[in-house]
């Protein structure tokens, strides 16, 4: 089992997802990577106090760095579609900087709570080591940082954007795919493909304001595994709060039901249940958690925790 290093350079950053961009480093499965990443939105510093505009990483003028700034992509020898690939997370560990906003441009949230023509930024200061973050205003907040961006580009010709989740993960914003957090994504490309970014320093479930905590990351170990055994429509994952499946639709009810039957089936697959058993003892021990609501597509999580269901 192999270690190694990805550092955000103009050959290691995109802003798209395509099966047609070449890989960047080639692994074997179950080697680790360690990546160092941008804030999300190029940055090369925080934001400006005054509203001045921050340095940036240079992105092309083609308009295919328009996305988050992603590292990758990693190719896995034998990676194929059909198969699945585990991504299980190591230590994260936040830069010191990092901002968050609300309001400003017209969305269906910021119409609904009437801050379109209302904006603020808040501009962290944030501790890696004593895991705090203080904004400009005195606020304080425990850390809990994730990676907001953990996917692979569909079996589809040309680029894809990077803001919506897929099946094959991406923009996923969960929260609760912190350090131990073992991610599953099915692959729909040869190589798998993958690229990591976004990090986010704490957030919660939802989103609303559309920003978690910006900022980059200055160290996501992150260890690659193919598995054969397990066959999954959308992404599912183990973490310190319990068994996650996750469903994404651009309606929210969609996402929800994406998410309950991949639960429910997953529950009648692991104790050997009837399909109404498995609905009934969901209904006591599975919660239903909006992942996030702003980025097009919606996400919903279902968690199943760890020891509810003997």
């Amino acid at each position: 089992m192999a270690f190694h290093s990805l550092e955000p350079e103009r050959r290691t950053l995109h802003g798209q997802f395509s099966r047609d961009l070449k890989p960047v480093l080639t692994i074997d499965s179950g080697d680790t990577v360690r990546f160092r990443t941008l804030d999300a939105g190029w940055g090369l510093e925080p934001p400006h106090l005054d509203g001045s505009p921050r340095a940036r990483f240079p992105t092309r003028d083609d308009g295919s760095d328009t996305g988050h700034a992603l590292c990758g992509p990693v190719a896995i020898r034998g990676a194929e579609p059909g198969m699945t690939l585990e991504i299980e997370i190591g230590h994260l560990r936040t830069g010191t900087w990092g901002w968050n906003g609300a309001g400003g441009w017209d969305s269906p949230v910021n119409r609904r709570l009437g801050i379109v023509d209302q904006e603020i930024t808040l501009h962290w200061t944030l501790d890696p080591d004593t895991m705090v973050g203080r904004d400009q205003n005195g606020h304080t907040v425990a850390l809990a940082p994730f990676l907001g961006v953990i996917g692979m580009p569909p079996d589809q010709p040309g680029s894809h954007p990077t803001a919506p989740p897929r099946s094959t993960g991406g923009n996923i914003d969960c929260k609760e795919l912190v350090p131990g957090s073992r991610l599953l994504l099915p692959i729909a490309v040869p190589g798998a493909l993958v690229s990591v970014g976004d990090g986010h320093a704490r957030q919660a479930d939802g989103e609303a304001g559309t920003t978690a905590i910006e900022c980059p990351m200055e160290q996501a170990d992150l260890t690659f595994r193919l598995r054969d055994d397990v066959q999954l429509a959308f992404p599912r994952a183990v973490t310190p709060a319990g068994t996650l499946a996750f469903g994404f639709d651009e309606d929210l009810d969609e996402a929800m039901f994406i998410a309950l039957e991949a639960m429910v089936s997953l529950i009648e697959g692991r104790h050997g249940l009837t399909r109404p058993e498995a609905v009934a003892l969901a209904s006591l021990v599975v919660d239903l958690r909006i992942t996030q609501i702003v980025n097009g597509v919606r996400g919903v999580h279902a968690v199943l925790p760890h020891g509810a269901l003997g």
